[in-house]
């Protein structure tokens, strides 16, 4: 459920039926569904990403990052999961795609949970970050 109580009933106020609040709903729910699909095809085949993460022992404004995996679901209108990389791993608290280039992600965009506590921008390519 999107909405709480108190919106649904303003909603309702404001002339909205029950059966288009849902559908609301709905396709909100949808769209992060396919936010989190998106994102993870930008993952999808890589080993090799680069992020604009500070990185306190990092040379490179952009690190690399040795990838191993993305798993990412939703609730409601929200994206969750995990990403691993070769030593370390972060909770996912939110995912899209900022930029594409021939209509696929190139540059997304992964809100990292404890021990990073960041929005961070991963692409294929560190002049994509630039």
């Amino acid at each position: 459920m999107l909405f709480d109580q108190r919106t649904r009933a303003a909603l309702r106020d404001a002339g909205l039926s029950q059966d288009d609040i849902a559908d609301i709903e709905d396709d909100v729910a949808e769209q992060a569904r396919a936010d989190a699909r998106r994102v993870e095809a930008f993952f999808d085949g890589r080993d090799v990403v680069y992020s604009d993460m500070d990185l306190t022992h990092s040379r490179s404004d952009y690190p690399e990052h040795d990838f191993n995996y993305v798993d990412l679901f939703t609730h409601s209108e929200d994206v969750r999961g995990f990403v691993r990389f070769e030593t370390w791993g972060a909770y996912v608290e939110g995912a899209r795609v900022l930029e594409e280039a021939e209509g696929e992600p190139a540059v997304v965009e992964l809100a990292l949970g404890p021990t990073v506590d960041a929005r961070v921008r991963f692409a294929g390519d560190r002049s994509q970050l630039e």
